[in-house]
């Protein structure tokens, strides 16, 4: 415990306030504590935020996973910590225990085109309507993201190469895979599949957004235009 009274996080420099340097250089640019200390929000009066986190990372051994297992009433034994603030700093560590367990979990990867095949089943198995899926792959051929872009009727479905493209460009992404199903079972492109297909090929070259493949699925297998050699 400090025995001097602790300037006030308003008295310091601007650079050096928490909130301010977050603004200002990022938030990569914080320590621990500086982070710790806004979600406190303020400190005591013989402490300020900053002063007040870094006593109680102290207490954790400066280690963020000793922090997350304090419990409200630990975290409330510290001066100027009640109920309100000791459930913030939970409720923080828990998004990012949240988050990096997210993290953890490896994307789907496309190795071949059964890969696709078995991504898409759940969105596509049983419909008796057409419709049209992108898988948004990046650079490892992992998928980020599954969209659909179009719904039909029973015999057919249009798509719109624009839309496909700014889907693809609002996730950054480097390559695609089109889907559509036949809900008749018949495996065999029609040549308005064809045409679709090429021109969004076409249109991927300017983009520099590669089409690797394009399935067409049905309950009981599916036609891949690249294994075909047709793509």
């Amino acid at each position: 415990m400090h025995n001097r009274t602790s300037l006030s996080i308003l008295k310091l420099s601007e650079e050096d306030r928490p909130r301010e340097k977050l603004l200002l250089k990022g938030r990569q640019s914080l320590t621990d504590a500086e982070l710790l200390a806004i979600i406190l929000g303020s400190g005591n009066k013989d402490q300020n935020a900053v002063e007040l986190a870094q006593t109680i990372l102290l207490e954790a051994q400066n280690k963020l996973n000793e922090l997350a297992k304090f419990s409200v009433n630990d975290l409330m034994k510290f001066k100027g910590v009640g109920e309100a603030k000791a459930i913030n700093v939970i409720s923080a560590l828990e998004l990012g225990r949240r988050r990096k367990s997210e993290i953890v979990q490896r994307k789907p990867k496309i190795t071949c085109s059964s890969d696709a095949y078995e991504i898409i089943s759940a969105e596509l198995l049983d419909l008796y309507h057409e419709e049209f899926w992108l898988l948004l792959l990046n650079r490892a051929n992992e998928v980020m993201k599954k969209i659909k872009v179009g719904t039909g009727g029973v015999s057919g479905v249009m798509v719109d190469p624009k839309i496909v493209f700014s889907k693809a460009l609002e996730h950054l992404t480097s390559s695609i895979i089109l889907i559509h199903n036949h809900p008749s079972g018949n495996l065999k492109p029609s040549e308005a599949d064809k045409s679709i297909t090429n021109k969004i090929i076409e249109g991927g070259k300017v983009l520099e957004i590669a089409v690797l493949d394009h399935l067409i699925f049905t309950n009981h297998g599916y036609y891949s235009f690249a294994d075909e050699g047709i793509l």
